[in-house]
């Protein structure tokens, strides 16, 4: 039987394919998530709000290249995370939009489920946990039939 940590080890090219929109204000963090992101092998385009992100969803999905995961760090300035999260819910975006912030306790994840987030994770990142749930979230989006409401519960790695 493989280890809990074993199971949730990062990988060279996990991502590989995976075309990433990380919505991060915090310019200290957008190079060092990208740096994690573009090592297991995503593509990654950095918004730095909530409007850039949705700006930026729309015109790739429009372009015929939609993003396949998206990251969405919830406290930004123009657009916070959920408000953008159900501009893009409301507009049919059915890709993972997965929160990222640095709230991290039980009752925040539960928030973000139930605003229609797919996960949540909680800033610092343990980069293996990291990876893990953005591939499982990616996993399941590709095993959807296209266009498939998403009904994936989040995988609970480390929140209190």
């Amino acid at each position: 039987m493989e280890s809990y940590s074993a199971s949730l080890s990062a990988t060279p090219g996990q991502l590989s394919n995976c075309r990433v929109l990380l919505v991060e204000d915090d310019r200290d963090h957008q190079p060092l998530l990208a740096i994690i992101l573009r090592k297991a092998g995503a593509e990654v385009t950095i918004a730095e709000n909530g409007r850039e992100g949705v700006d930026s969803a729309c015109a790739a999905r429009k372009d015929g290249s939609p993003f396949d995961l998206i990251i969405m760090d919830l406290q930004m300035p123009v657009l916070n995370g959920l408000e953008a999260l159900k501009i893009l819910r409301t507009e049919g975006f059915t890709s993972p939009i997965v929160a990222l912030t640095a709230r991290a306790t039980s009752t925040d994840r539960n928030l973000c489920i139930e605003a229609g987030f797919d996960d949540f994770l909680s800033k610092p990142i343990h980069r293996a946990d990291f990876l893990a749930k953005l591939a499982l979230q990616w996993e399941l989006a590709k095993s959807k039939p296209s266009g498939a409401q998403k009904q994936t519960p989040p995988l609970v790695v480390g929140v209190p």
